[in-house]
């Protein structure tokens, strides 16, 4: 296979099953305590994408300093601390409506860049004011699609996730992005299962009360949405131009908003749309716009220094910390 078709087929990979992480959550907390079901998926994911990281650069990947596991710790009380909010607010907000406030995450990192002083250009600050009135469009009150304590979980989860991500480059984390998403992945999901415990009562917890298809969706998210989809998303920072792997953040709620339709019977309303219309496209200028930026200031997306003369249509080495195009951080899909 050529590597164009490679990276097309890493590309799809990361399109589909990140764009069906929204409806795998949704399966999943349809009889599982959202809590606990998120924290189950963590503990597991960590494990695996643990061990892969044992099997091929052996266990020194993982000796992290002090500094390093505290950073890390940290970050995994965000990311998946987001994610794991994402699967209370499913239970009453729309997967398509839920992508969509998901999909302002880079917004929210100009956000942050701006209160920190840091100087984003005018056009990222104009599609930073669209983009939220886009949000703004879909949470607004007695829009028929979720209770607006519901949609505002939705809109912690990706503050909370958006903050993790600007926090991420940062921080001293570890630099393998394999042994950085295992560790934030397990430490999350070590809190999370903490809170379950505390918080669910011995029946809930019980699996024989959980329906097949809430398993399937976990086991799902597990498998796919955190380590195929994660190691095809690797590959492509390692192998692809940044300027198409960014294009993930963009297609994925157009997936998500598909899978709801067809799956679900989700309607897509008029107010659904132009929400998406305001927010994908200033998503996507954003992206495009601060991948450039990160070229141009020779920056690499850990903070560090970036190899001579990267340029927006470059690639990033498969050792760089866990790092998303615009977000500059992995989300724990």
């Amino acid at each position: 296979m050529s590597r164009k078709a490679k990276t097309w087929t890493a590309l799809w990979v990361v399109y589909i099953i990140w764009g069906s992480t929204y409806l795998g959550i949704e399966l999943a907390g349809e009889t599982m305590p959202p809590l606990f079901a998120a924290a189950i998926r963590f503990m597991i994911a960590a494990t695996l994408i643990g061990g892969i990281v044992v099997w091929r650069r052996g266990r020194s990947a993982l000796r992290l300093t002090r500094a390093e596991l505290a950073s890390a710790a940290l970050i995994g009380l965000l990311l998946p601390g987001g994610n794991s909010l994402l699967f209370i607010a499913e239970r009453e907000v729309p997967i398509g409506l839920a992508s969509l406030i998901i999909a302002s995450i880079p917004l929210w990192v100009v956000l942050f860049r701006l209160v920190v002083g840091e100087r984003p250009d005018l056009v990222s600050v104009i599609s930073l004011l669209v983009g939220f009135g886009g949000i703004a469009l879909l949470v607004r009150p007695g829009g028929g699609s979720g209770s607006l304590v519901y949609l505002l979980v939705t809109v912690a989860a990706a503050f909370m996730w958006a903050f993790g991500s600007f926090l991420s480059p940062r921080l001293p984390v570890p630099k393998d992005a394999f042994a950085a998403t295992a560790v934030e992945m397990l430490c999350g999901g070590i809190v999370l299962t903490a809170i379950a415990l505390v918080i669910y009562s011995p029946q809930e917890l019980d699996p024989a009360n959980y329906s097949a298809r809430s398993i399937f969706g976990l086991w799902y998210l597990i498998v796919f949405g955190s380590v195929v989809g994660y190691s095809a998303y690797a590959w492509l920072l390692a192998n692809a131009p940044i300027g198409q792997v960014s294009t993930y953040a963009y297609v994925n709620p157009v997936v998500a908003i598909a899978l709801g339709a067809l799956v679900l019977d989700e309607a897509i309303t008029l107010r659904i749309i132009a929400g998406a219309l305001l927010i994908l496209a200033s998503v996507a200028i954003v992206v495009r716009r601060e991948a450039a930026e990160v070229g141009r200031e020779g920056q690499s997306f850990s903070g560090g220094v970036a190899e001579p003369g990267l340029e927006a249509d470059d690639v990033v080495r498969a050792d760089r910390n866990a790092a998303q195009i615009a977000t500059r951080g992995v989300p724990e899909r």
